[in-house]
């Protein structure tokens, strides 16, 4: 059965998702941070998932709000996360909160789910508009190479045994829609459960690739004063192999 993206996923996510680098891409963001002097203790973590990097964050002395599009995601991280840490349901390209922040991130090329530079021109401004002057947004993006060539193979499977005792079963198929400029990856799951009930469904994500030189004016547009886009680990100059940029956009002090 056909789901919507990042719905019936939640459930499972976790489970497939047990290697992801939350806790380098934390350090990498707060080095930055922290090396160019930013100060102050609030952040904002944009389509927050199921609380990986929120984590990260918290654990690193921060009062962090994550922001996430699906309810179930929410769910999840809900769980995941201490007891009353804020979530909030929002549109990265429409969501207004009443707070201010010191530091926003979005990870995981969720900006990618964009498909549009308009689109993603509204979340700079959003984000720009969230934080407080001399703050920072942090945040990934997949080049449109990392797009068109996301996996070796196009084909991303395996099994990954869950807490629970069940298994999920994944089989994750990549297309690249050059008329479109999008990458389409088809996800199907089948979770198999203690005693051998079984649940199979699919979800289709699609995601645009941004290289740097349309990064750079969707964020002047959005008020930033200044920026740096770099490479993970070593915040080296990005280059026309570069599969995923990083970007460090600061607020103006006035």
């Amino acid at each position: 059965m056909q789901h919507a993206p990042f719905t019936a996923l939640a459930a499972v996510y976790d489970t497939m998702m047990d290697d992801v680098e939350y806790d380098h891409w934390a350090d990498f963001i707060l080095t930055y941070a922290r090396d160019q002097g930013l100060s102050g203790e609030r952040a904002l973590d944009l389509a927050c998932g199921t609380g990986g990097l929120t984590r990260e964050l918290l654990h690193a002395g921060w009062e962090v709000t994550g922001l996430d599009g699906s309810a179930e995601m929410l769910e999840m991280a809900r769980a995941r996360l201490p007891q009353g840490t804020p979530l909030v349901q929002g549109d990265l390209r429409t969501f207004a909160l009443k707070e201010r922040f010191d530091l926003i991130t979005c990870v995981f090329d969720s900006l990618n789910n964009l498909l549009s530079a308009e689109e993603l021109g509204q979340a700079f401004a959003r984000a720009a508009a969230h934080l407080r002057p001399g703050g920072l947004l942090a945040c990934d993006l997949n080049t449109r190479l990392g797009v068109r060539e996301l996996w070796d193979g196009d084909v991303m499977e395996g099994v990954a045994p869950a807490a629970d005792g069940s298994e999920v079963h994944y089989h994750w198929s990549h297309t690249y829609d050059a008329d479109a400029e999008l990458g389409v990856v088809q996800a199907l799951c089948r979770v198999v459960r203690d005693g051998g009930e079984v649940e199979e469904f699919i979800e289709i994500h699609r995601e645009r690739g941004y290289d740097a030189g349309e990064v750079e004016p969707l964020l002047r547009a959005a008020g930033f004063a200044r920026w740096e886009i770099v490479e993970y680990p070593d915040y080296a100059a990005p280059n026309e192999d570069t599969p995923r940029i990083w970007v460090f956009a600061w607020k103006d002090e006035a």
